[in-house]
């Protein structure tokens, strides 16, 4: 138990807006409806309370009570627990597995990728960026079968592959030829889902719109 994480009443959870693992930690505390303030960091110059916090001094860090947790999935799969409705997890153990290793393959095959086309040179970039465009339309089948992502409900599956879907329409890329339709149509059902809104900033969280 740190003295930081003593003085903080509320749930806080240390952040930065453009990061990834960030972004999905903040759909699920917006699906979870849950009450939260939000410290910005930047990753170059991290503060003196987030390294008390975390000896890491890594994002996002998430304070509950007397409680600091960091990495993003150990942090979603706490939430999901915590706060159990909508739940995010299956209840039974095997489907439980089947989703953790969707949401590891995600982080070990992709999230890579992303971070080539993020911080490499330009034909790195374009090359990263193609390769990830070519690997989600090579799966466009599957976001035909479910209204989510191998699911008929929003799942935190899907927690992990929208802040990348989000991240590649920033960079400018479009999804077209055979197979895109039905992954277009699959980003519009998650980016104008409400939580995913609030996790950019663009409503209010439901919380405190309630409140007024």
């Amino acid at each position: 138990m740190t003295s930081a994480a003593n003085k903080r009443s509320i749930m806080t959870l240390f952040s930065n807006k453009s990061d990834i693992y960030c972004h999905q930690v903040r759909i699920v505390l917006a699906e979870k409806g849950v009450a939260y303030e939000t410290e910005n960091v930047d990753p170059q110059a991290v503060s003196e309370e987030l390294m008390e916090l975390n000896p890491y001094g890594s994002l996002p860090t998430l304070v509950d009570r007397d409680l600091v947790l960091y990495n993003s999935r150990i942090i979603m799969e706490y939430l999901d627990e915590r706060f159990p409705h909508p739940p995010l997890m299956p209840v039974y153990p095997v489907d439980r597995g089947k989703k953790r290793l969707l949401t590891m393959r995600i982080e070990q095959d992709w999230y890579p990728t992303l971070e080539k086309a993020e911080n490499g040179t330009a034909a790195e970039r374009a090359e990263a960026l193609k390769q990830l465009k070519e690997e989600f339309l090579a799966i466009a089948p599957i976001f035909n079968q479910y209204a989510y992502f191998m699911n008929d409900e929003f799942s935190l599956v899907d927690c992990y592959i929208a802040p990348l879907l989000w991240k590649l329409k920033e960079m400018g890329v479009e999804f077209t030829g055979a197979g895109s339709k039905a992954l277009k149509s699959y980003m519009e059902r998650i980016f104008t889902r409400d939580s995913f809104m609030q996790s950019i900033g663009s409503v209010a969280p439901k919380n405190l719109m309630d409140d007024k």
